[in-house]
């Protein structure tokens, strides 16, 4: 076996362990923020604070019978799980947490992270079509139709970013920041005077595309079944939920490393992972916060603010940054 070989497979695996990690404790920080916020109890029986929570709900889903039901497409509804979740690991291969931790370094880095985003779309579809539930079919035709609508504002503000770098790889996007917070892209410059609001058209896009609240309409059919996923139980149940806070933290690593300087120091002093890992998990905590403080939006209320909103101000400000880079 080559080095190269070898080396791919360990960051996959370690990739693995830290995806299944973060899913697992994620569950059990939401739960414990859903009960501060809601003023009832999360998980805090099994284990000190209910840390062993997490160990217990795996074990019981990877114990339980996988059924299938009658009448459905078992190869789809088979790999829709699969598929849900091996796209977000693979994404984890290249993204930068230092200047030297990174799997894999790759020229076309954000590329590569959207069109694995997109096949955790054709997984949505996948599972509410291969289980022939109505309310999966429809749940799962929503849920795509949400990620169409916000991938496209999404990749607008990407491509302003890169635009103003002149590089697809994550590294150097988030190397162009170095030196402070006054360097961040989050800040106002005369490049891009508009890029706090870029800032926030990413982030409310972060929320959509990984289907959280108030943005969670896939699985929200009705408050009776969960969605495109109603069918599912056991590990094809979990493996939709370690896809969605995988994703949840490959979003808030985007946002970090496109917005805050990536592992880089506010100050400009001693950038480390440690700088990159409390950035990404201020913002899981802000997306935990905003799941459980407002409620549901509306289909029509949720594609409205894409297609007329988010998309016009986006391609506004792609225009703008395209003109002032010629001045400037």
């Amino acid at each position: 076996m080559s080095l190269t070989v070898l080396n791919a497979i360990i960051a996959v695996v370690i990739a693995i362990g830290f995806a299944a990690l973060n899913a697992a404790y994620l569950v059990w920080a939401e739960r414990r923020g859903a009960g501060r916020i809601q003023r009832r109890p999360g998980p805090n029986v099994n284990g000190p604070f209910g840390l062993l929570q997490p160990l217990a709900d795996g074990c019981k889903l990877m114990t339980k019978q996988l059924v299938i039901p009658g009448g459905a497409d078992k190869a789809l509804f088979m790999v829709a799980p699969v598929l849900a979740m091996a796209p977000a690991i693979m994404s984890f291969v290249t993204i930068p947490f230092s200047n030297v931790v990174v799997a894999k370094s790759m020229d076309v880095g954000v590329l590569m992270i959207f069109a694995f985003a997109s096949l955790g779309g054709m997984s949505i579809l996948f599972a509410g079509w291969g289980s022939r539930n109505k309310y999966g079919v429809m749940a799962s035709v929503r849920a795509v139709s949400q990620a169409i609508s916000y991938e496209v504002p999404m990749l607008i503000t990407v491509i302003t970013i890169v635009m103003m770098t002149g590089s697809m790889n994550l590294h150097d996007l988030a190397v162009a920041q170095s030196g402070g917070f006054w360097h961040w892209n989050v800040i106002p410059s005369l490049s891009s005077p508009l890029m706090p609001v870029s800032f926030l058209i990413f982030f409310i896009c972060s929320l959509a595309e990984t289907n959280r609240a108030p943005f969670d309409l896939g699985e929200a059919e009705s408050e009776l079944v969960a969605g495109f996923h109603t069918e599912y139980g056991s590990m094809g149940f979990g493996l939709f939920f370690m896809g969605e806070y995988a994703n949840i933290v490959i979003g808030a690593s985007l946002i970090t490393i496109l917005f805050l300087g990536g592992w880089g120091c506010p100050f400009g002093l001693f950038p480390s992972v440690f700088w990159f890992l409390l950035k990404i998990y201020i913002l899981i905590a802000t997306f935990i916060w905003i799941r459980w403080t407002f409620p549901r939006t509306t289909i029509y209320g949720l594609l409205n603010l894409s297609w007329k909103i988010l998309i016009p101000i986006s391609l506004f400000n792609l225009l703008l940054t395209a003109g002032l880079l010629k001045v400037f």
